[in-house]
């Protein structure tokens, strides 16, 4: 099993809709939907994860599940409720968040040092929602260090989640390499659930390596899927993605980002995918050296089409 991360202002629902367009990938997750004190409107929901409104599924007919994040344990379960009204296959809950204003807020990795209120979220939330909506959780191995790894995972066990995402990093490592998948291997003794193993993964001689030293059989994919759109074909056996091929993928990124995104920030989500196709294709270097100084969509349109 493959899952596609989210990130943050980058891999969101227009850049879900075109990578899981490439195949390989069985599951997504959204980016987090910050809960605080307030009951959200459907309309909060629908707007981040707009697949709600495809029966939870990209074009592609891929799984989406919708992210919840927070630490008010009757809200999320709350709010867990009235997104399962829209019908999603599943809702994950998100204690790896690194950064510091959702931290300071107490939402995200942070709770990794609260295991007992991890239990409570994850156990009122599995409460709230029909039984054939799927509780996930996603954590990392601890906030400034890794001594509560196999504390917060077990909790999330006890309290009815079906399967867990470990990020193979402290809150304190952020995203530095490199990630440590040997330490999930406790989890997966541990924890009488599927673990998914999670960070680093570039290429599929890393999925490789993860794999092994983990001990997990799923993955999730991030960084690397946005660098090289076709990482989870190829750990399927599928084909490797040539760059005539990517060209169009681009162009459809585009015609999304001009119709959702507000044009002052168009051209920026271009040349941000651009820099992670770099890693992985020489052309895209060629590219993003001729766009990096363009600052409006119709540039850039301009210019793909001369390519």
């Amino acid at each position: 099993m493959i899952l596609l991360a989210p990130m943050e202002g980058l891999l969101d629902c227009l850049l879900r809709e075109v990578l899981t367009s490439v195949g390989g990938v069985d599951r997504c997750v959204s980016e987090f939907i910050r809960i605080t004190d307030q009951l959200m409107p459907k309309r909060v929901f629908t707007r981040i994860v707009p697949e709600l409104l495809n029966g939870g599924r990209t074009r592609a007919g891929v799984p989406v599940h919708p992210q919840l994040l927070g630490s008010d344990v009757q809200c999320m379960a709350e709010n867990a409720a009235r997104l399962a009204e829209l019908q999603p296959e599943g809702i994950d809950l998100n204690f790896g968040c690194p950064a510091k204003c959702v931290n300071r807020h107490r939402g995200g990795a942070v709770l990794l040092d609260e295991p007992e209120l991890i239990h409570a979220i994850v156990a009122a939330v599995r409460r709230a929602v029909p039984a054939s909506v799927m509780v996930s959780a996603k954590m990392r191995l601890g906030y400034m260090d890794d001594s509560r790894t196999l504390d917060c995972a077990r909790a999330i066990h006890a309290a009815g989640a079906s399967e867990i995402v470990v990020h193979a990093r402290t809150k304190a490592d952020g995203y530095k390499p490199p990630a440590y998948w040997e330490r999930i291997a406790a989890v997966v003794d541990a924890v009488p659930l599927p673990i998914i193993a999670n960070g680093e993964i570039w290429t599929a001689e890393h999925a490789a390596l993860a794999r092994k030293r983990s001990g997990c059989e799923h993955l999730m994919l991030g960084r690397g899927m946005v660098a090289n759109p076709a990482l989870a074909r190829q750990l399927a056996g599928g084909p490797t993605l040539p760059w005539c091929e990517v060209l169009p993928l681009l162009a459809g990124y585009l015609s999304l980002v001009r119709t959702h995104v507000a044009p002052k920030h168009q051209a920026g989500r271009i040349k941000q995918w651009l820099h992670y196709l770099r890693r992985h294709y020489a052309e895209a270097q060629t590219l993003y050296d001729g766009v990096r100084t363009l600052h409006s969509a119709d540039a850039l349109a301009a210019h793909l089409q001369s390519t």
